[in-house]
């Protein structure tokens, strides 16, 4: 394990880069949220609220979104919206409930693997790195997911973390699996392979 003022900075910058990926995990999800044929007008006026909310809360305008999100839970609760709710509960530095927005995802649909993944991230600000890897495994193995890319990665940035550089180096290479140009799996192991040749300076 190499140690080192200059190895812990990538560190630390490659598990705040997971933050960064949450916002690209949630923009996956409308496009796995297509609307099913039985849904009706609530269902439909959830959906745009929804959608509201995440342009929203690009804009920066946390509060809107929030109302946004949940005037769609209202109408109808799915796992994306709490996950959304949750996500922008996280910047404006509401983590705790963050995380709880997630958990109620999960109990909707078990199935949905952003929450997992955005659990995980949470725990990573709060300084809770041991217990990330769970989360992290479960966004992995869920059914319903379109960038497994991230949670690869994450778990990578957190074995990388701990110093088991070969358990991390095939998280990274799984990440790059789903996405060959996703970039913190790519600088995750180009980190590795730094911090290889210090080792055997």
């Amino acid at each position: 394990m190499v140690s080192g003022a200059h190895a812990q900075c990538h560190i630390t910058w490659l598990l705040r880069r997971a933050v960064l990926a949450v916002a690209v995990a949630l923009v996956c999800a409308i496009g796995n949220a297509a609307e099913r044929p039985d849904d009706g007008p609530r269902q439909a006026q959830a959906k745009q609220l929804w959608e509201a909310g995440y342009i929203r809360h690009v804009m920066g305008l946390y509060d809107a979104a929030i109302e946004s999100f949940r005037a769609s839970i209202e109408l109808h609760p799915t796992a994306e919206a709490h996950t959304f709710l949750g996500w922008t509960y996280s910047h404006v530095g509401k983590v705790v409930e963050a995380i709880a927005e997630c958990e109620i995802a999960i109990r909707i649909d078990p199935e949905f693997g952003n929450p997992y993944n955005d659990i995980g991230v949470y725990l990573l600000e709060l300084g809770k790195v041991e217990e990330t890897i769970p989360w992290f495994e479960k966004a992995i193995a869920a059914k319903r997911y379109c960038c497994y890319q991230f949670p690869h990665a994450n778990l990578g940035r957190v074995l990388l973390a701990q110093g088991n550089l070969d358990a991390a180096r095939l998280s990274f290479e799984r990440a790059l699996e789903h996405d060959p140009e996703y970039l913190p799996a790519l600088l995750g192991v180009e980190l590795i392979k730094q911090m290889g040749t210090q080792q055997r300076l």
